[in-house]
């Protein structure tokens, strides 16, 4: 770890040393990520570069593909046949543009495909020209990136201190929260601790995939943990995709020391949501953490199309709102579980708590939640503790997900509270100021394999984060009494005020004649009003509508809807003892300031629990049982949420007044010694 602080520390300080006052803050990662991914694979070419330079000059104007011959030699998937290396290009000053211009050149194509991701080439004539380019250079020159002397974890951590780095001093890209080693540990544990004794045996041939790779530190913690702990012989495949230039060109470069680097090849560019890099793959795991509450109206018309296909695609289960695309990510990587008849798929996911809640029953969100939990994907949930991650602080939650449950987990979620598994940071890194030790991961992965109830886990069936939520209606119940303060409300309605507005554009003499005739209108209308006896309350609408009616009819006036029912709006009040208003057809009409909604556990019947927790505090009330689900039918809406909280809250008593009062006293007591000091 020190290791990795002191590289990112001193890749770092090369941003103020050579960067500073002639390269714009904003685009130090522009140079820096390109200048160490190039230092890194020169660092592994080493060794090899002369066998190269030789096996190039022998095969020169005789084979026209060297590349199969020049990565043998070089040991890699990759090569370069320049003479140069950075410490070499530093003994002709005056052409090192030129000369790393060629060094570049003379990379294998997919080292060039992956450092044109960065673009450099549009700050090398601005390096040279300031005298910039020869002092950067001699910087990396100096720094051993060689695996040997920088792992591939540690590799990743320096590009993710690096990256963080960049993202806070410029505060870009909230969204983007780079995964902790200690998190993708526990993902992985979590994922294949179940699989050891099948993966043990022979050599057998496994898939992983992440679709939001970013540096590709999951895909190589899984490697890593698979090889190192539970059998060095599994011959495990990575994929990937990634949408940022940057990160997927990282991602590509570390793939390319990886083994024989032949998973560098299987990393994707662009959005997973729009243009899956994967299309009809399918995979034995998965892990993955999507940007949290990050917009995904970009891909909007691509996903709203695939949506449309229904189980033909990727997002039939729904669509969650258009500020936070995690769910669509969930759903992708469902899509892509290995069939259970070919030895299905398991998932893990981090989340923020969003996707656990967000939504109420018929959303895109509940509706997801409904299919998983139905599907009976849903294996278990683990909480984190907060100030995980380095860019935010928030409480994030891991997902296992599959396919293939054992037989004693078919029907329930597992739900594990693993917010206290955490030590402090003797230094924080950015919002980071907690980490999971290795202990901690391996108790809480023995919590989840045992599979039993305790003060932190939790076993529930499926149906127990199902809801079924109806809607209360009572009757509309309204008295009515004209009094001036009222008929003054009524000249503020809007269409009692458009009686005096003429609809004619133009200022003519037709126009003047129709607001006057308006506002004639609007005289006699008060006037009838104002003639009906003011003391009277009328608790019932049909017997107030005649009273009006025949008063205007006796005045001659005539009015239309709209104005009748101003002033039936004005005039009326809420009234728990009047009489229940009607419409034409006699239907009870309900009150839309009394409606209310019941979320009623699947498992219980609407009826029965109305007529217990609603009835008795409603006598009037009914179920609404025009709202139905669109997908059973039923009476009410299906909603399903996953209250995480709710499950592990443990009651704290509020403090007692004497404690209350007596910490009050001791404040005040040291006010007023503070204010004794200052008189003094």
């Amino acid at each position: 770890m020190n290791n990795f602080q002191d590289k990112a520390n001193f890749i770092w300080s090369v941003t103020d040393e050579v960067l500073r006052d002639d390269i714009k803050s904003g685009k130090y990662r522009d140079v820096i990520l390109p200048f160490t991914v190039i230092r890194r694979l020169e660092c592994v070419l080493e060794h090899t570069k002369k066998d190269v330079i030789k096996q190039n000059e022998m095969l020169k104007d005789k084979v026209k593909d060297k590349e199969s011959a020049l990565c043998h030699e070089s040991k890699q998937r990759f090569y370069n046949t320049s003479e140069y290396d950075m410490k070499k290009l530093l003994d002709d000053s005056k052409n090192i543009k030129k000369n790393f211009l060629a060094y570049i050149d003379a990379f294998s194509e997919n080292v060039k495909e992956i450092i044109s991701k960065f673009k450099i080439e549009v700050y090398i004539d601005q390096l040279d020209e300031n005298n910039l380019l020869y002092l950067l250079i001699s910087k990396f020159a100096n720094v051993d990136l060689h695996p040997n002397a920088v792992g591939n974890i540690e590799m990743g951590y320096i590009f993710e201190e690096l990256l963080r780095k960049f993202n806070e001093s410029m505060n870009e890209n909230p969204g983007e929260h780079f995964t902790p080693r200690e998190i993708i540990a526990m993902m992985v544990h979590l994922l294949f601790y179940q699989d050891k004794d099948t993966l043990s045996q022979s050599c057998p041939v496994r898939t992983v995939y992440d679709p939001a790779c970013g540096t590709g530190g999951m895909l190589t913690v899984s490697k890593d943990y698979v090889r190192d702990f539970i059998n060095p012989d599994v011959d495990l495949h990575l994929y990937g995709q990634e949408i940022n230039p940057e990160t997927y060109a990282i991602a590509k470069s570390e793939l390319l020391l990886k083994g024989d680097g032949r998973d560098a090849e299987n990393i994707k560019e662009k959005s997973t949501l729009s243009n899956d890099g994967h299309p009809n793959m399918t995979f034995h795991y998965q892990l993955a953490n999507p940007p949290f509450g990050k917009d995904w109206s970009k891909d909007k018309k691509a996903v709203e199309d695939e949506a449309k296909m229904g189980d033909n695609g990727r997002f039939g289960a729904g669509l969650p709102r258009k500020s936070d695309g995690q769910l669509l990510f969930l759903q992708t990587m469902i899509s892509k579980m290995r069939a259970p008849e070919d030895g299905g798929g398991r998932v893990a996911i981090v989340m923020n708590g969003s996707p656990l809640f967000t939504g109420d029953a018929g959303s895109g969100e509940s509706e997801i939640r409904r299919w998983i939990i139905n599907k009976d994907y849903l294996e278990a949930i683990v909480a984190l503790p907060d100030q995980l991650f380095y860019n935010t602080g928030i409480q994030t939650y891991i997902w296992i997900l599959t396919n293939r449950k054992e037989e004693r987990r078919i029907g329930k979620v597992q739900l594990i509270d693993g917010t206290a598994c955490y030590i402090n940071m003797r230094k924080s890194l950015g919002n980071k100021r907690h980490e999971i030790s290795h202990e901690q991961i391996e108790t809480l992965t023995r919590l989840h394999n045992h599979f039993i109830e305790n003060e932190y886990s939790q076993i529930h069936d499926n149906t127990e984060f199902g809801y079924r939520k109806i809607t209360i209606d009572r009757p509309l119940r309204l008295s009515f009494q004209v009094t001036d303060n009222r008929i003054e409300m009524l000249k503020e309605q809007t269409a009692f005020q458009n009686l005096a507005v003429s609809r004619k554009r133009k200022n003519t003499e037709e126009k003047d004649k129709e607001e006057a005739k308006g506002e004639i209108l609007q005289e006699s209308i008060l006037k009838v009003l104002s003639g009906i006896d003011k003391t009277t309350v009328y608790k019932n609408r049909d017997e107030f509508t005649r009273v009006l009616n025949k008063s205007l009819k006796n005045a001659g006036v005539v009015i239309e809807s709209p104005v009748k029912k101003a002033i039936l709006s004005v005039m009326s009040e809420r009234d728990e003892t009047a009489d229940v208003c009607e419409d034409k057809k006699g239907n009870i009409e309900y009150d839309s300031d009394f409606r209310d909604y019941e979320n009623v556990p699947l498992d219980e019947d609407i009826h029965e629990y109305f007529e217990r927790e609603v009835k008795p505090y409603a006598p009037d009330a009914w179920i609404n049982e025009s709202v139905t689900d669109e997908k059973d039918g039923k009476v009410g809406k299906v909603g399903y949420i996953i209250n995480f909280n709710q499950y592990f809250y443990e009651y704290q008593p509020p403090r007692s007044l004497k404690e209350i009062e007596n910490d009050i006293n001791t404040l005040e007591n040291e006010i007023l010694d503070i204010l004794g000091v200052m008189k003094q």
